[in-house]
Parts: structure tokens; sequence; C-alpha cells
């Protein structure tokens, strides 16, 4: 049930005035099973008391509830169980007590319990830590505004592209004026009161007082207006200049409207988060997972505090350490004209989260800013005349008169934001969200300096959120910069890699990257948003920040995107990789990483790397994301170090027919003996990992070919391969039609059949991320490997030991890359460039016992490798095993242990460096 639903159903509950039946219905409303309380109801004949095991005492009363519930208190000492709530009413106040937080609740009026439900949710399992990050009143104005959405989109059906872009600007203007008249910025109630009187039940006459209304709100011209209209004052902020378009209004999108405003207190809103849940009430995919697309505070300041926060919040802390007054005051008053300077810009804005964010820090800087000025200048020993002149200066900085001329501006103001972003809605929703934020801050101004008053009337005009295609716009041309200009680039753009991106996301990355990288289709989409940035930055004083997904620093995407980024430009901060969470129940963190850059040519830059709650000063990061040297791995077509070359799986090419079950097999064999001769075992990375049986066909030559076909079985599956092949839109398929027996493409498993090599290391190609280690192994010299697979033939023991390491491990993470999520393993990007010291024969015999004791140890357990290295069930006896062989193996790379696994990487790429010079 959703929070409005469930606020619905206890308004409802209420109505039915049933005193008697009130602790039942509410229990139930709430979440506690109905069979749980028809068993407590039998048992309380009375009805005025009910106790529940672990839930509930509740009492029924004429008398004063504060009375009742001391007696309740002392009763309820001698329970052995302590219910989670204790209850008291007497159907006018009511007061409830949790026994676990010692929170109370009292309402002088019991109707005011819908609006207070969040005090219950312990008994939908969830705790106050819980929706105090999920602020319930947020949730609560997004799900009734979806609920408007969705009446309004019912009214209004087969809307044209412009029609669309007017209806979703009056849901913004709705959002506007519910919001000020909760906050004051109208006088209380006007919107909602205006339109309950003024309007016809049937919503028949909305237009045309909705028309009145927002047409009143942009004309500071107050001649002849009508009484009704008189209290609504001149918004400005280009909010309500078009007038508004015609759209039909029912009876029941009025009422919603009219609850909206009555039973929401709107100044409880988040502007940060509340936006994106709006924006995602949109989207008819997203409508059911409320709350789940916006970026928590916590994550932004991520990407802020180290991009310009931190400097800038350091400096002011300087400052006022100072002990000359004179020095402090002026520095305080440079820095404030600093940060009114600074220009933010998202270029894949949303709903204006990170923009947000980033002005409500930049107003309490200033706000500090402002109160230490304040305080220097009354605790001086200027005459008091002297004092109030200077602050008032201070004080007519900040305020509506300067703010009328933006080119003067020494104060933090909205023209200062710039951003993009391609959904009309969302950018509609980033423009309001961003007045809220404005407004909220006004207030914290006026708390914290109670005679500073910046009004939010006239709205401010914000700097430009853009409307469009980020990777169109020419981001320069939007917010112009010259070399000291301080511009802070910073978001979360959409990742989405090669395969996901749908025609015209194809069309922007050919656009940017078809005559720069060879193989730009593979490049993630979120690379565009990095280029740009990079070109923005280059050769400037502008640095940027963004949220990508890890990819953007492994495998193929490294030697595409990096040296177009690292040509001007430098990597100044990293977090390398984090769980990307918010605080939407359910749903599953992406790991990402965050990425700083500014132009290479700026003096004094100190990379750092922010990892567990520690910040690590290096003298340079890498496309890698971790300390050293500018290094790329290249592919390379033979190993880099002294190991055995590996070879691709072969290539059936067949459409399944070579493929046997195991079924199959037994009765074949069955009734042609001979058939098991060339009936072979076959796998692939799913098989192996699974520990699935599978059989294939296979016949090395035209000769063994001509012993078999006779065998129905056989022809029928010869027969299948070439009609699959001869239909196959690639010239070389079908071209393979022609020696149908045979796999497409055999690597070297003809010439390893010669030689009677006995057992073969496989190599999965794709692996779940779930595993701490990727398990590889030993298959049998008669097991075909499929193209699903690589294979090192009759590689010695040692070799399996190195692959199935944690440094090879770490190696892999960073240089394949993924695929989708899962682990993906390259011949010429992983095995072939993988750095190996000289090891010791000894070592080698160390590595190839502990990795015998391994396979040993994996056959005792006798189940597929898919349970048995699942990070989460992984045996420990096996994990023991595995931690041992890493040491061996790490302590032929240097016998000082590594830090973690960015230390380990950034070994391996100095190695790599050197070995391949």
């Amino acid at each position: 049930m959703s929070l409005i639903e469930l606020e619905d159903k206890l308004i409802e509950l209420l109505r039915t005035d049933k005193p008697n039946q009130f602790i039942y219905d509410f229990t139930e409303i709430m979440g506690i099973p109905k069979a749980t309380i028809s068993r407590a109801k039998k048992s309380n004949q009375e009805h005025d008391n009910l106790f529940i095991k672990n839930k509930v005492f509740y009492r029924l009363t004429e008398k004063n509830v504060w009375e009742e519930f001391k007696k309740a208190e002392l009763l309820l000492k001698d329970y052995k169980n302590i219910p989670r709530f204790t209850i008291i009413t007497n159907y006018k106040s009511f007061l409830a007590k949790d026994n676990k937080t010692m929170d109370t609740l009292f309402l002088d009026d019991i109707q005011q319990l819908p609006f207070n439900y969040d005090f219950f949710l312990p008994w939908q399992g969830i705790e106050k830590i819980d929706h105090d990050k999920e602020n319930p009143a947020d949730v609560k104005a997004a799900e009734r505004f979806a609920k408007l959405y969705q009446q309004l989109q019912k009214d209004n059906p087969n809307l044209s592209e412009k029609q669309e872009e007017n209806f979703n600007i009056f849901l913004i203007r709705i959002l506007f004026m519910l919001f000020a008249e909760d906050t004051n910025i109208i006088p209380p109630s006007l919107f909602t009161d205006s339109i309950q009187r003024m309007t016809a039940e049937d919503g028949s006459d909305m237009n045309q007082v909705i028309t009145d209304i927002f047409s009143l709100l942009d004309n500071k011209n107050r001649e002849n207006v009508p009484t009704w209209l008189e209290k609504f004052p001149y918004v400005n902020g280009q909010l309500f200049t078009n007038p508004h378009e015609k759209i039909n209004f029912s009876a029941k999108s009025r009422r919603m409207i009219i609850e909206a405003g009555n039973r929401l207190n709107w100044k409880e809103i988040n502007p940060d988060i509340f936006g994106s849940m709006v924006q995602s009430v949109a989207s008819e995919d997203n409508r059911s997972h409320l709350g789940m697309h916006y970026t928590s505070v916590p994550n932004i300041m991520k990407v802020i505090r180290p991009l310009f926060l931190d400097e800038l919040t350091n400096k002011y802390h300087d400052i006022i350490q100072l002990t000359d007054r004179h020095e402090q005051q002026k520095r305080l008053k440079q820095l404030q004209v600093r940060i009114a300077q600074i220009k933010l810009f998202d270029p894949a804005c949303g709903s204006g989260n990170f923009l947000i964010i980033a002005y409500k820090e930049l107003r309490k800087l200033e706000i500090n800013i402002i109160k230490q000025q304040i305080h220097l200048i009354e605790s001086s020993d200027l005459k008091e005349k002297n004092k109030s002149r200077q602050i008032r200066e201070i004080l007519d900085s900040i305020n509506e008169i300067n703010l009328l001329h933006k080119d003067k501006l020494n104060t933090v103001h909205m023209g200062q934001l710039y951003g993009i972003e391609i959904d009309s809605f969302a950018h509609e929703v980033a423009r309001l969200s961003l007045w809220i934020a404005e407004h909220q801050m006004n207030v914290e101004l006026s708390k914290v300096i109670p005679y500073a008053v910046r009004p939010t009337l006239p709205l401010q005009t914000v700097g430009d959120i853009k409307l469009g295609n980020a990777l169109k716009i020419d981001w320069q041309e939007l917010l112009p910069h010259e070399l000291n200009d301080e511009v802070y680039i910073f978001g979360n753009p959409p990742y989405l890699g090669g395969k996901k991106q749908g025609k015209s996301q194809k069309e922007d990355m050919k656009n940017i990257f078809s005559s720069l990288v060879k193989g730009w289709k593979n490049m993630d989409y979120i690379s565009g948003w990095f280029f740009l940035g990079s070109q923005y930055i280059s050769n400037s004083n502008a640095k940027m920040a963004f949220v990508s997904t890890n990819s953007i620093s492994q495998g193929e995407q490294v030697e595409m995107l990096w040296p177009l980024l690292l040509k001007n430009n430098v990597i100044s901060f990293v977090y390398p990789s984090f769980k990307w969470k918010n605080s939407a129940r359910g749903v599953a963190g992406v790991t990402v990483t965050i990425v700083g850059m500014e132009s290479g040519n700026m003096k004094n830059i100190q990379p750092r790397i922010y990892k567990d709650g520690l910040v690590e000063k290096v003298d340079h990061i890498n496309a890698y994301l971790t300390a050293g040297n500018d290094v790329i791995v290249q592919k390379k077509n033979k190993p880099l170090s002294k190991l055995p070359e590996m070879d691709l799986g072969s290539m059936p090419k067949d459409g399944g027919a070579f493929s046997v079950s195991e079924e199959m097999y037994l009765k074949m064999v069955d009734q042609y003996p001979k058939v098991k001769n060339i009936l072979r075992p076959y796998t692939g990375s799913a098989e192996y990992i699974k520990g699935t049986k599978r059989f294939v066909i296979w016949l090395p030559n035209q000769e063994v070919y001509d012993e078999y076909k006779g065998i129905p079985f056989i022809k029928e599956r010869i027969d299948a391969v070439r009609d699959f092949r001869k239909n196959s839109k690639a010239e070389s398929t079908r071209e393979a039609a022609k020696y149908p027996w045979a796999f497409k493409q055999r690597g070297n498993q003809i010439k390893a059949d010669e030689k009677g090599f006995k057992r073969n290391i496989i190599v999965p190609r794709v692996s779940s991320e779930k595993r701490d280690y990727v398990p590889f192994g030993y298959v049998s010299g008669e097991t075909v490997v499929s193209d699903s697979a690589m294979v090192i033939f009759d590689a010695p023991l040692w070799v399996l030991a190195l692959l199935e390491s944690n440094i090879h491990m770490v190696w892999l993470k960073a240089i394949g890359g993924k695929l989708e999520t899962r682990y993906r393993y390259s011949k010429v990007l992983v095995y072939n460039t993988f750095p190996v010291p000289a090891i010791s024969t000894q070592r080698k015999n160390m590595m190839s016992e502990v990795m015998e004791e391994i396979l040993d140890l994996r056959d005792q357990y006798g189940t597929s490798l898919a349970e048995l290295y699942n990070s989460e069930t992984m045996p420990a006896d096996l994990k023991k095993l595995h931690k041992k062989l890493d040491g061996i193996v790490e302590r032929a790379y240097r016998q000082r242990p590594f830090e973690d696994d960015s230390d380990r990487l950034s070994l391996l790429l100095d190695l790599y460096e050197d070995m391949s010079k």
C-alpha cells in the first residue's frame, strides 16, 4: 500500500466514527496481519483493551488519556513481552508511545492521526532511521502528485508534443503554488482556498480561474484587480510568463488538486529529493519505483566537496583564524565576491539535485561569511553609528535591489546555475526545485541572521537550464568562459554501454567520436560527457567531476577514451569504486567511480584518491584510477611474460546441431556403440562453471565423416549444419557450408589431439561478478572447449595457480572490463598483457602444491563451481587455501605485503610499463 493510500484509508476510517472497532481497523491498515488481529479480538470482548504480543497495548477510555497512560505504564512493567507501541485514546485526543525509541505522539484531535501515521511505520518494518532518509513528506507528495498526474492524463488523452509541454508547465506551476502557500511565499492556503471557493465542483470552470490567477502572478500592475485576487503577489522568474493553455479538468482532478493543498505540508519537502521523485512519476516505467532515481546528498557531496567545496571551506576557516581583524574582514569580503562569481554547470541535470545541493552549500558558506563579518563589526571598537552603517552595507549586498543588477552582484544567486536536460518535464522540475531551494536558503539566512532579509519574490531568473541534448549543444556557447573563470562542471550522466544504446544515442556517439576513435561503437555513452567536459576545461581554470560506472576505467574503454581526455588534462581526484545507493528500499546499488579532472596547465595540482573514508595524496593518477604514471595497456597477440600461449575455443557455427545432450549421448552410444569415438565431452564457460554435461559431434576430417555418415543420427545433424550455414547472412559462414562436418573454427584443437595432451586449462570468457575468484581449471585432453571459453593446451599446474591468484584477478577486473556486470576475460587484453616477474622453480612448486590442494578440495565437495565460488557461500577451507596461494604468488612480485587492490594494480601497471619497453 502506498503512503497516500494508507493516509486516505485512515481518513476514511475516522469518518466511520466506530470507537469500538477503531483499533482493529487501524492495526490492519498499518500492516498487522488480519489473522493476528482476529485472535486478539476474540480474547477482547470488552473492546476497551487490546494486547497483541510484541505489537501493541491499546486502551479506549472516557477519561484523560495522560492519566490512563500512567496506569498502562505501571501495568506493562509486569509484561514479559513489552509491545512496540502503547496507545491510549478517548476518541477525542490520542496518545501513543514507541516503547523501543521512547518517542511519544500526542494529538489533541484524533482526526490528525492520518497525517501522523509515519510514527507507526515500524509495524511495516520501516524504522525511523529508514524513513528519515526517505522523508515521508517527499514520498507522500510525490505519490499524491503521481495520482494527480495520472488523472489529468486521463482527462487529457492523446496530447500533441506542444500540448504535452504546456501540460507539464501547468503541473510545475501547480507544484509551485502548493509549496508557496505552505511556506509564506504567498498567504497560507491562498491558492487552494481560491480553487475551492471560485470553481464549480465538476471542474468545468477551472481553466478560467487558473488563467486569472496565473496571469496576475506575472503582472506587476495591480490596478482594477478583483477582490479575490488581491492577495496574489507578483512572481516573475519567467514561471508564469507564458499564458495558461487550456486543458481538461474533471471533478476528480479538481478535488485532487485541493486535497494536495489541504492534506500535505509542503514546507517539509526536500527539493533535491522531491524533484527526482516527481520526475520519476512522469514515466510509466518508473512510476512503480518512486524515489529510485534521485542521488542522495552524501553521494552528491562526494562529487562537489573535492571538486570545489572543500577548498572554499578550508579557505574560510583559514581566514577566520587570522588575528588581524582588518585583514580578516578584507579576505572574507574577497571570498564572498569569489563565490558569487563561480559558475555551476550540470550538463545532465535531470531534476536538478546536483545543482540544488551545490547552490545550497554555497549559500551556507556565504551565510557563515556574513555572520562572521557582522561579528567582527559588532565586537569592534567602532561607534554604534558606524557599526550600523557597515552592517547595513553587508546586508544590502544580499538584498533585492542588487539582485536586479546581476552584473554587479557580490552575493550567491541563481544566475550562477547552468544545466542541460533532454527531458522536458525534468527540465521544468529542475527550475521549480531550484526556486524552492532558493526560498529555503532565504529562510535559513533569516534564522541565522534575524535582521537579514532576502525576499523570494520576485523569483530570480536561473542562469540557464537548457532543454536539449547535451551531446549536441555547444557548452561554450551556453556558458562562455575565459581562462581564469571559475566554472565547475559536475553531474551523473547516463551510463549505457555500447550494446544498450538506441539509434539516437549511437548517432550522438558517431558525431563526437567517429573521426577520433576506431572502435567508437563500443564506447560507453557517458564517454561523450567526459570528452566534451575535457574539451571545455582544457587550458582554463574550469574543473569537472562526473559519476560513472567502473567501466569507464576498465577494458577497451581505457584505450579508446583516455588518450583523448589526458591530452591536455590530468585527473585531480577519484573515488575508485563504491556502491552508489539511495534510500529507496530494495534498490540495489550499482558500483561506480567518481572522476575529477582539471587542466594540466594549472599550478599546484594535488591528485587525491578517496577510499574507506580516507584521502591519499599521490603524485599522479592514471587512467585506471590508481596512483602511477600514465600508462594504457595495449592489446598484444603474444604473451608479454614467459607464459604458454592461450587459444580461443572452437567455434561450431552450427545452429546447435553438433551439440548432444547427455541423454541423447547415452541413447546413441547404446544404439551405435562406435559413435562413442566421435562424441566427445564438450564445454564452454557456462557448462564448466555450472557442472553441466554436454557432448559434441567431433569429426576431424572428411575421411572420418565418410566413415560415420551412414548413421542416420549423424547424417541428420550434419545436414542441419549445412542448412544453417547456407542461410546465414555472413559470407564466411555460407562458405563453411562446403564442409558441414567440421567446426567453422577449431583453433589448435586438432594439433593438441595429435600430440595427445592429457589435460588443458579452460578459461571462462565471462564469469559472474559475485565471485572473488574466477574458477579456472583443468579439462581432460578429450574435451572440446567451445568458443565461449578459451584454452591453454598442456599447461603446467603453476600457470593455473597464477591465473587463480588474486593479483591476476586484480588485473582481470581493471584491464578486462565487464560484459554488463560480469567479468570479461580477453586473451589479447588480459592474458597476453599480464606482467609476470621471473618466478623461481621453488616458488612454482609451492604454487603447484597449493593449486593441487584446491583442485582436490573442489572434487571433495562434489558440487558445481558456481556454488563453490559464490563469494557469499564459498567454503571457509577453500577460501583459506586461496588466500595461502595469493600470498605465495604475491611474494613473487614483492616481499612487502600490499595494502589493497589499488596498490597491487599500481605495481602491475609499473611492471607492465617496464616490461613493454
